[in-house]
């Protein structure tokens, strides 16, 4: 595992310790510790790995001075032999956010891809952004800190910059997906708040530098603020102009939240294409500025004062999705599109909702079903 040799400091909030270099030893290896407290400004340039000028990307920066690109790579769905080749080109063309968890399985050859990328140079640990997520059977406190290892181990990090709590939903251990009520616990059976000291013990053993969750109602924040010792840091959850959740972000933004949009183009059935790409209005608003739609769908999100991590395999529109953070909308437009909002969700968690189990619709998203 790249990283520096550390000395015996004290474990800080908010990121693990700054490394200690031994004088006279070889210069650190991308995997080094970042040092706490750099404060870039709000839009840095990212440069391509063979180190030429890059592209000026905004950036959500955190209270101790991080920054999350506004623009990262999403994994999820992204197919084993598939991923390792998008993130190879991604980092290529100067993404530095990528957005990965465990129950997506590919982990392991991001992990590899990272490593060519080392190898090759040009990179440095701290110039990346990398988010991984606990799955729901990994929710008892001694569960948490072997399952973030696990994805260290595939990744190949000594730490993350991101650990999401994935979704509001717990399982027996060792159960991926359940199929039958008795697969699943209750939030009573397996309170949040446990999870949640769990994950604040990842911070202070730094091998995580923020915390946060995913798919978390502001019911479910308001309650978890509340509990916290270390407040949570990001909200991951599905938004594109057909859901906006206008008071989902608010509240976050209210309470030093980052709102991370997944799904930011939509979520169609496999092998349907998202109706957002041809909705009428995104369509006329891409054609005024010689863009595409999904581009137009991402410099929303991003004016949104969102992040957002759209997935793509294929090197052409994974340079497309990146051009979207130069694309500036009008207030006219942001208008028209915030005129979209239906509160229609393309993964509306249905999956957990199992008869005789303790997860509905209504409890899992803390609204009236079909609610926005």
């Amino acid at each position: 595992m790249w990283g520096l040799r550390q000395g015996p400091q004290e474990p800080v909030p908010g990121g693990p310790p700054k490394a200690v270099a031994d004088p006279g030893s070889p210069a650190p290896s991308w995997r080094a510790t970042p040092g706490i407290g750099r404060k870039p400004a709000p839009r840095e340039r990212f440069a391509h790995s063979d180190g030429s000028d890059g592209i000026a990307m905004s950036s959500l920066v955190f209270a101790n001075g991080d920054p999350m690109a506004s623009l990262g790579l999403g994994t999820w769905k992204a197919a084993p032999g598939e991923v390792g080749g998008a993130v190879t080109a991604a980092l290529e063309l100067g993404y530095r956010h990528l957005d990965c968890a465990s129950i997506y399985g590919n982990e392991a050859e991001i992990g590899a891809s990272l490593e060519r990328a080392c190898a090759a140079g040009g990179l440095q640990r701290d110039q990346l952004w990398i988010t991984s997520k606990l799955w729901n059977d990994c929710h008892a406190p001694e569960d948490v800190r072997p399952a973030l290892e696990r994805s260290l181990a595939d990744l190949g990090l000594a730490y993350l910059d991101l650990y999401l709590i994935h979704w509001p939903v717990a399982h027996r251990h060792g159960v991926m997906m359940p199929q039958e009520a008795p697969d699943q616990l209750s939030l009573e059976q397996r309170p949040i708040a446990a999870t949640w000291s769990a994950m604040e013990e990842l911070v202070r053993a730094g091998l995580v530098r923020h915390i946060g969750v995913s798919n978390f109602s502001q019911a479910k924040l308001a309650t978890l603020l509340a509990e916290a010792d270390l407040a949570p840091e990001v909200n991951q959850v599905e938004r594109h102009p057909y859901l906006q959740q206008p008071e989902l972000l608010a509240f976050c933004q209210a309470n030093a939240i980052q709102l991370t949009a997944y799904a930011p183009l939509g979520s169609p059935p496999a092998g349907a294409t998202s109706p957002l790409l041809s909705d009428p209005v995104i369509s006329t608003i891409a054609a005024v500025h010689g863009t595409s739609a999904a581009q137009v769908l991402l410099a929303w999100g991003i004016a949104c004062g969102t992040a957002v991590i759209p997935k793509s395999v294929h090197p052409q529109r994974l340079a497309a999705n990146l051009a979207a953070a130069q694309l500036a909308l009008s207030a006219s437009e942001l208008a028209q599109i915030t005129a979209l909002d239906r509160g229609e969700r393309f993964i509306d968690g249905s999956f957990w909702e199992l008869p005789g189990g303790p997860y509905t619709l209504a409890n899992l998203w803390d609204e009236p079903i079909g609610g926005a």
